[in-house]
């Protein structure tokens, strides 16, 4: 009678708590903001529950602790739902994931609730069917809850976006995408990215915070409960520029916190796209270049290295550095790796490599002893594509060097003692498109130039 009782008023709590898309009282949030990690407990409760029932076969003990772990698994979900309840009404969160997740979390509870009804009957001998096609649907519905919730998080094609394209046909979680009107324009190709990758997690069709969606020309032009967001030929006034250029840790920061902020430049063409107008068709922007961007050179295939063969097979099965082939086909090259004696690996014992420099397409270098004297020899390498350094005690002088190298498009230079000035003339390298300086004294630049990023950070 209870269980019943209490499976009404969970589906009425829609109705006691609606749902409008407004803020509400800081204490609810404060509250609801439990819910992220409450939820942990009846997940993991949840998913003990079956385990202890096939146990029990064997340990009669342990299907007794089952009927225990059922009845708080059910008390934690409940917790967890009204957290949930307080947290979307608080922070007025609405959309179709935000209604999805939440009646997900209704139908688990409830699920649970049938589960503790019908278990007695199965423990009894009598029904031997109800309770565990109630558990199965149980783990069915956590499943797809669940789901929802991390769509909240991390949008919803979080599990699709990655997914080879053969799978993708049977994906039955990711979203469509509508497609974009005028797909050359200036919108479509440099401002819709932007919000897609930065802001319609929290502003999309599943999620909606403060009535505001960005996932469309349309819905971006409506704005949300605060009025439009872009108000045309004037940046200044807009709240969209407002929000996403003011400091970290303010509480209207866009995108929210924790979240990564936009980049200047992606500041800078949404503020000269308004500027311009906010247009949904014009393919060009004044006072805005963008290049398109480069295509890697296709693989250039290495000479022949037969009469070394027996010389690369034995450092392959080596204590030592060794060459290793990136196929069977012998023209797609050679990787050089330090892996197993980086600390001993210098200057000296790279110069020993310079025989083998035509057929070696990568070389990773990381942590290894080498300084600025391994870009003469590096220089050789001829084929090479891409160059791990990172850790290294080199400086960048002498980077100069490498200009040699035609074909080299990644450079890793993390946790070395480079600076921005060393780094200058990789400019000059226009297939080098990968550069990596991470805890240097080359770090980016906090603004940049829309054609080409510092050379400072990942490029």
């Amino acid at each position: 009678m209870a269980a019943g009782a209490l499976s009404v008023a969970l589906l009425l709590l829609p109705e006691i708590i609606k749902l409008d898309g407004k803020p509400h009282a800081d204490w609810l949030q404060f509250v609801g903001r439990f819910h992220p990690l409450a939820v942990h407990l009846p997940i993991g409760l949840i998913v003990l529950v079956p385990v202890l029932e096939m146990a029990g076969a064997f340990r009669p003990a342990l299907r007794e602790a089952a009927g225990f772990v059922l009845a708080l698994a059910s008390a934690a979900c409940i917790g967890t739902l009204i957290l949930g309840f307080l947290l979307a009404y608080g922070s007025g969160d609405t959309g179709s994931i935000v209604s999805r997740h939440m009646w997900g979390g209704i139908g688990l509870a409830i699920g649970l609730l049938l589960c503790i009804l019908a278990r007695p009957a199965w423990c009894g001998g009598g029904s031997t069917r109800v309770y565990p096609a109630l558990l199965g649907c149980v783990m069915l519905a956590l499943l797809w809850t669940t789901h929802q919730g991390g769509s909240l998080t991390h949008g919803a094609d979080y599990l699709t976006r990655y997914m080879p394209s053969p799978l993708k046909r049977f994906a039955v979680f990711g979203a469509v995408n509508a497609a974009i009107p005028y797909p050359d324009s200036f919108y479509a190709k440099h401002i819709h990215p932007i919000f897609e990758s930065n802001c319609v997690a929290c502003h999309g069709a599943g999620k909606t915070d403060g009535g505001l969606r960005l996932d469309s020309f349309e819905a971006l032009m409506k704005g949300g409960k605060d009025g439009p967001v872009v108000v045309r030929r004037d940046a200044g006034k807009s709240i969209l520029i407002d929000r996403v250029t003011l400091p970290a840790g303010s509480p209207h920061a866009m995108p929210a916190e924790g979240r990564t902020p936009l980049k200047p430049a992606e500041i800078a063409w949404i503020g000269a796209w308004i500027r311009a107008g906010a247009s949904p068709s014009d393919r060009e922007v004044a006072g805005v270049t963008i290049p398109s961007e480069p295509k890697d050179l296709p693989p250039e295939p290495v000479g022949d290295y037969s009469r070394w063969a027996d010389e690369i097979e034995q450092m392959r099965h080596s204590q030592g550095a060794k060459l290793l082939p990136v196929s069977a086909r012998p023209s797609d090259g050679l990787i050089l790796s330090t892996v197993d004696v980086a600390p001993a690996f210098g200057d000296a014992q790279l110069a020993q490599f310079e025989k083998f420099a035509p057929y070696v397409v990568e070389a990773n270098l990381a942590r290894t002893a080498i300084t600025d004297a391994s870009f003469d020899i590096l220089a050789r390498f001829t084929h090479l594509r891409a160059l791990h350094m990172e850790g290294t005690a080199v400086t960048g002088n002498g980077l100069a060097k490498l200009s040699a190298l035609s074909r080299l498009n990644y450079l890793n230079l993390s946790e070395t003692k480079v600076t921005a000035d060393s780094l200058v003339p990789l400019k000059s390298m226009s297939n080098l498109r990968h550069v990596y300086a991470f805890n240097t004294a080359a770090q980016p630049a906090p603004g940049g130039d829309d054609a080409k990023p510092s050379p400072g950070g990942a490029r």
